[in-house]
């Protein structure tokens, strides 16, 4: 298959701008006019390495633009691998040889007036080959060929009709009243390669698996390998929220083609033990004041080991969590019932996810510890009673969480995680996302007032469990007070589970007037030990997405760190190696990658390196 034209927004605009849909530019009573017309011809005079004059502007215009082009539907595949051009520095010679994937929404228009979510966005599925030995990166990129992208694309002539609405986008230009395919697997969230497989994974269905070399998909990888049926087969026992579950499971599957277990995207791997842990939640619970998460834990050849099912009595929506030696960690995100909500829900006149609000009735955050191995714990603690933290947090995403037993038997366990407020979050509102006007609103991510309290930012968390297992205290803080906006947090995989002394995460520098909290644009290193800081920033009107961890063994920061920019001024894109015992100093950037123009992508989710064997 050749690449096909980029299906870009236009970028030489006339005058007054117009933007296609999904892209409307704010009433020009509300702007300033922009002093430059085009934001992508590039000025010859130099402002620094690989910069133009163009990407020195920062006004209301540009920052709008710049927010619309990390979002911009990219339609080119690539079925032969393109290799990229070096244009600093230098591929190392101990760099090992294997692939960076990272996958994301690629497409948010199609051609009949409908646009979507950017969670709503068709998987989009990024690797860089890198070759240590010959010191080339090879670049391919393919849609996630899910039962959703094959109904709604059309191959040959590469256009686009959305039939699904998907949970969190409303259709312009398609079916909306009756419309019951919410459920839109788009495999777009995380990518792993595991036992041989390649897998990427949506929040509410089974992953696809793709062939690695050449990314074709092969179709839909069963995960939780036939265990659905245990919890259908259970009798109800007279429980109301059990007879309710009853009721509901045959409309969810039957109607709206939910499976009864939603594995959620986020994964772990126990470093210690070699083993993958995955977790899935009953779909209807969704709707219902209690939380069933089951967990599963498999080897290196994918064989399942152990499995077990926690029933928790409260609404929850959990999106990442933890582990350590001994408990899978769930922070209580709380959510209730959106009455009104459900009805505009249900007649198409908005998102599905309006039938769900965040609940912040608790000042503090509940946290379940539940035990990974109830047979070997010498403890009689309840799991089903939390851990209140004294801090109303709703949590984004884990770094790395390990536990340390002393030798009268009380257990530390300490948690480095984002998390953000519940007075921002906001599910119908994430990325700026308005089904009402097809825009993408940089406002909604960049707070003004308390945007340092209310945004995404890095926390430790502390838990002080006695020989008997009960809490004698929780803390949360600032993680090296650090406070700027930040999210992504990654350690070095090789101490998943253990206790680690860095931490890495996407932050802002904050130099955005317009943009001061988001999209991200530093890779920050938080030391542990000495609560140091050190940031490496991309430059004006350049973005990062999460940053990768690629081990080279021995110590804890020995290997590299792989970034994306976006360089959105002169739509660009680049892979970015650096160096993380050099962040904080000029010499941090060991190499920068071109990818083609015409295959320049939008925003990236989550990614994985993995390592030839």
């Amino acid at each position: 298959m050749q690449a096909k034209p980029c299906h870009v927004l236009p970028t030489d605009f006339p005058s007054p701008i117009k933007l296609p849909r999904f892209h409307r530019i704010p009433s020009p009573a509300k702007i300033k006019i922009p002093r430059v017309a085009s934001i992508s011809t590039p000025d010859s005079t130099s402002h620094g390495p690989g910069r133009t004059a163009l990407e020195t502007v920062d006004d209301s215009v540009a920052a709008f633009w710049d927010y619309q082009f990390l979002f911009v539907s990219q339609r080119s595949e690539t079925a032969e691998a393109e290799t990229l051009r070096v244009i600093d520095g230098a591929i190392p010679s101990d760099f090992p040889s294997g692939t960076y994937y990272l996958t994301g929404p690629g497409l948010f228009a199609d051609d009949h007036g409908s646009t979507v979510h950017p969670l709503d966005g068709h998987g989009y599925l990024r690797a860089f080959r890198i070759d240590g030995v010959s010191r080339e990166v090879k670049f391919m990129a393919r849609y996630v060929k899910t039962e959703a992208q094959v109904e709604e694309h059309d191959p040959e002539t590469n256009s686009w009709r959305f039939t699904h609405r998907g949970p969190f986008s409303v259709l312009k230009g398609g079916k909306r009243l009756g419309n019951v395919k919410v459920m839109k697997n788009v495999a777009n969230t995380s990518v792993l390669r595991w036992g041989g497989k390649l897998l990427c994974l949506w929040e509410g269905g089974d992953p696809y698996e793709i062939e690695p070399g050449t990314l074709d998909t092969t179709g839909r990888f069963d995960m939780i390998d036939g265990c659905d049926s245990l919890m259908d087969n259970r009798s109800n026992c007279g429980d109301p929220w059990d007879i309710a579950a009853g009721l509901l499971k045959p409309i969810l599957h039957g109607v709206f083609k939910m499976p009864p277990k939603r594995l959620l995207s986020h994964y772990k791997i126990d470093a210690k033990s070699h083993r993958l842990i995955t977790t899935s939640c009953n779909a209807e619970d969704m709707l219902l004041p209690r939380s069933n998460f089951t967990f599963y834990e498999y080897d290196e050849n994918f064989k399942l080991l152990q499995r077990q099912e926690f029933s928790i009595p409260d609404h929850l929506m959990i999106h990442d969590w933890a582990f350590t030696d001994t408990h899978y960690i769930l922070f209580a995100n709380r959510i209730k019932l959106d009455v009104i909500g459900s009805m505009a829900a249900v007649c198409g006149l908005s998102p599905m996810i309006s039938a769900l609000s965040v609940n912040p009735s608790k000042s503090t955050s509940p946290i379940y510890l539940l035990p990974r191995f109830p047979g070997k714990s010498s403890s009689n603690r309840n799991w089903r009673v939390p851990v209140e933290a004294p801090s109303s947090m709703w949590l984004l995403h884990v770094g790395n969480a390990y536990e340390a037993k002393d030798v009268n038997g009380n257990l530390q366990i300490q948690i480095h995680a984002s998390i953000c407020s519940y007075q921002w979050f906001n599910f119908k509102k994430l990325f700026g996302y308005d089904w009402q006007n097809n825009k993408l609103d940089p406002s909604i991510m960049n707070v003004k007032e308390g945007g340092d309290e209310l945004l995404p930012r890095l926390v430790q968390v502390y838990i002080n469990l006695d020989a008997d297992g009960t809490c004698q205290k929780s803390s949360v803080e600032p993680l090296n007070q650090w406070s700027k906006t930040t999210d992504f947090p990654v350690t070095n995989p090789d101490f998943s589970g253990n206790k680690n002394k860095y931490v890495y995460a996407a932050s802002s520098s904050g130099s955005r007037q317009t943009l001061p909290h988001f999209p991200f644009d530093t890779v920050v290193k938080l030391d542990l030990s000495d609560k140091s800081i050190h940031t490496w920033t991309v430059g004006a009107r350049r973005f990062i997405g999460e940053p990768i961890f690629v081990s080279n063994g021995g110590e804890e920061d020995d290997g590299y760190l792989l970034v994306v920019e976006y360089a959105v001024a002169i739509q660009s894109c680049y892979l970015v190696i650096l160096n993380p015992k050099r962040i904080g100093k000029a010499d941090a950037l060991v190499a920068r990658l071109e990818v083609p123009k015409h295959l320049n992508f939008p925003l990236g989710f989550h990614g994985f390196w993995a390592k030839d064997i």
